[in-house]
């Protein structure tokens, strides 16, 4: 594993890893893979050559009436596929029980396919992983032990598994068919509203609580993982399925899945999996809020490793910045999903959740915005070195003006005074004049008998 861990398949170019072995380009997508990806391709584009070369020897087999020996890709094989598909209307490739009809998503570790499911003749949607010759007992038992339990929720807001299987190496599962599309694509058509936003980011937070009550982690909420059907209604998809990999494995090295760096939590980015729990996947939630909200994930660099080390150690930009119509109650809930301290967060997605209903009914918000002393002493705990540094400027800055004060106060000691003002004569008798100028003498006598009185 990676020093801050690996990425989820779906992740941009600009995302995948640069640590550990150098990155190349696939020779056939473009996708960035490491220096040892056999044949030169990614996960994904592998898996599709070897789904050409099977369609090739059926081919062969069907003219010669055999099978050809010692087949093996090469870049006319690469060529041939996209031509291969254009020739075939109805599907390109057969995988077992499933037609595989087109490609309508692919990563780094596999492929989604819109395909037909033979026995039942249903679409599905099919994710094949393609973890190869890399795949052991203990991956494959790994994977199907998460996707089956992932298949347990009944929620109208998950995108429901039907079946969880292996073929030559590649781990896969059927899931429903949604029509509408990934959030992400979405929104990269048309900006979506306000309070569009947080009524579905809150229907996605009560579908989070319903697995956590179920003892289901997702670990990579995203907005590719977040479907919308044909009504704008969200599904929330890989369930489960965010960790297919033991760490055990060499494959870790480079397939280990363990989040999308811009909305991975602080914890997940450290490779803490003992830290992983429910308020992991809140920040997951207040990640993809912010993202819809600003048009930005909340960090995001030139690499993985940049990306993490801004989440590490800085702080989100306010949302208010990007976007002057969110208003400081959105801005202070959005902040408290994206705290790093996870104990700072919502306690629980529902816990988000009810938040964001109460803005929507204009309703006081739970969540207290953080002050400038709170963002002081998080900036502290962070930089606890340049933190030391300030401290001890400041206290030799009052320790010299302390020194000042006392030297000025030294040459110029105060002294304690009183004045006694002329009495006047308020009466009609102008003779009672001498009185009131006696007692004004009177006075000033008697004071001057105080010792260190002016």
């Amino acid at each position: 594993m990676t020093e801050f861990g690996a990425v989820h398949d779906g992740e941009r170019a600009s995302d995948s890893p640069t640590m550990g072995s150098a990155p190349r380009v696939c020779r056939k997508c473009g996708a960035q893979i490491f220096a040892d990806a056999p044949e030169g391709l990614c996960t994904a584009c592998l898996f599709e050559t070897g789904l050409d070369l099977l369609t090739n020897a059926s081919v062969a087999a069907d003219d010669d009436g055999g099978c050809p020996e010692n087949i093996k890709a090469t870049d006319s094989d690469v060529a041939r596929y996209s031509k291969k598909k254009s020739n075939l209307p109805k599907t390109f490739a057969d995988f077992g029980d499933y037609e595989l009809l087109e490609v309508i998503g692919r990563g780094g570790q596999g492929v989604v396919y819109r395909a037909l499911q033979k026995s039942l003749n249903r679409t599905v949607a099919l994710k094949v992983i393609g973890l190869g010759h890399w795949a052991s007992d203990a991956h494959l038992k790994r994977f199907r032990r998460e996707a089956e339990a992932a298949a347990s929720l009944d929620h109208p807001g998950i995108v429901p598994i039907y079946e969880v299987g292996e073929r030559d190496g590649s781990c896969y599962f059927s899931m429903k068919f949604i029509e509408g599309g990934q959030l992400d694509e979405v929104v990269r058509r048309e900006p979506m509203p306000i309070r569009r936003t947080v009524e579905l980011i809150a229907k996605v937070a009560r579908t989070v609580h319903y697995a956590h009550d179920h003892s289901i982690l997702h670990r990579d909420i995203k907005p590719g993982n977040i479907l919308l059907d044909a009504k704008g209604e969200p599904h929330l998809t890989d369930f489960g399925l965010a960790r297919l990999v033991e760490t055990e494995s060499t494959v870790t090295r480079t397939l280990e899945v363990l989040g999308t760096p811009s909305y991975m939590a602080p914890e997940q980015a450290v490779g803490n999996n003992d830290a992983v729990s429910s308020v992991t996947d809140v920040y997951g939630l207040g990640a993809v809020l912010y993202q819809l909200l600003t048009g930005h994930p909340p960090f995001a660099g030139g690499t993985t490793y940049e990306t993490i080390k801004l989440l590490l150690d800085t702080e989100p930009r306010q949302p208010r910045l990007w976007n002057a119509k969110i208003d400081r109650d959105l801005s202070t809930i959005c902040l408290k999903c994206l705290e790093k301290d996870p104990k700072r967060r919502y306690s629980s997605a529902l816990a988000l959740a009810e938040d964001l209903e109460r803005w929507l009914k204009h309703e006081p918000i739970l969540a207290r915005r953080i002050g400038i002393i709170t963002r002081g002493g998080k900036w502290v705990r962070r930089n606890p070195t340049s933190g030391l540094l300030a401290a001890s400027l400041v206290a030799l800055a009052a320790a010299a003006g302390w020194i000042i004060w006392k030297s000025d106060f030294t040459q110029h000691p105060l002294t304690t005074g009183i004045a006694v003002l002329p009495f006047e004569n308020l009466s009609d008798d102008k003779e009672q004049a001498y009185f009131a100028d006696g007692v004004q003498d009177d006075i000033l006598i008697k004071l001057a008998k105080i010792a260190e009185l002016r």
